[in-house]
């Protein structure tokens, strides 16, 4: 099943969606995920591994972060060759002044960006969405 490549359809049907919890961004050694660690992600990097996981886990097991996040999730099946859709939701954040860490999973994208201010992303995301999809200024 491919996903969406229209920007168009993308932004209007995109339905940001905030995902319970506090996500942080950890680091370690290897390839490995340490035994205890469930990831919501990974990323292998020469550095090391980068793991996104709850911030409770990091806690846990006294994993060094300074980063904690809101997930949130684009509930439209994005094509991975789609063009536009970062680029568009990065400059209404950015407008805002927030942050906004992505990944690209197969199915949908998923944003990371200040807790403190997930609210607030989903609401811009949302409007993002509402005027694409009425076809005035995306």
């Amino acid at each position: 099943m491919s996903g969406e490549s229209d920007l168009t359809k993308l932004l209007g049907g995109m339905r940001p969606e905030l995902n319970p919890g506090r996500y942080v961004f950890c680091t370690v050694a290897g390839s490995s995920v340490p035994p205890g660690v469930h990831p919501v992600a990974t990323v292998a990097e020469a550095e090391g591994l980068t793991l996104v996981l709850r911030q409770e886990e990091a806690d846990a097991e006294r994993l060094p972060y300074d980063y904690v996040a809101g997930w949130i999730t684009l509930r439209i099946h994005s094509a991975l060759e789609a063009v536009g859709l970062t680029g568009a939701f990065a400059r209404e954040l950015a407008a805002a002044g927030l942050s906004c860490n992505v990944i690209a999973g197969y199915h949908h994208d998923h944003l990371f960006v200040p807790v403190d201010r997930a609210s607030e992303a989903v609401a811009l995301l949302e409007a993002l969405a509402a005027r694409s999809a009425a076809g005035t200024q995306a």
